[in-house]
């Protein structure tokens, strides 16, 4: 587990954003049963969360559509609620950051670590963007 204080601007780098924190199994389950649609970000400490994946996430989110949840739970530290996303992110792998895209609890998109890493902020928006205009 990684001490709160190295992960608080992390976790900031969302939440300012409107992405709400889900910390337990049971807060994973009660977002991914919302009717609507429901990016999960899975954060991470990692290099290519800093400079890929949370700000690719921000970007996406000024798109005209946008999902109706925004989420996140945090690798290495929320481990019960990542767990239970990763849970719901099956047949995928487990990688962190990731990013899965749910319509009315159905996964239906999905960025694993491999679509984030080496990729420019700007292109994981842009697939995110397709994302939800096919979705939204």
């Amino acid at each position: 587990m990684y001490p709160a204080e190295l992960v608080k601007p992390m976790r900031e780098d969302l939440t300012k954003v409107g992405f709400e924190e889900l910390h337990t199994a049971e807060a994973v389950d009660h977002a991914l049963a919302k009717e609507g649609t429901t990016l999960v970000v899975v954060n991470s400490v990692c290099g290519c969360a800093a400079a890929n994946a949370r700000p690719g996430a921000r970007m996406s989110i000024q798109n005209a559509k946008r999902p109706t949840n925004l989420v996140t739970v945090f690798a290495g530290v929320d481990k019960a609620a990542v767990e239970q996303a990763r849970i719901h992110m099956v047949p995928f792998p487990p990688s962190s950051p990731c990013m899965a895209l749910f319509k009315d609890g159905e996964l239906v998109h999905m960025l694993e670590r491999h679509h984030i890493e080496g990729r420019p902020a700007e292109i994981i928006a842009e697939n995110l963007i397709d994302a939800y205009n096919e979705y939204c």
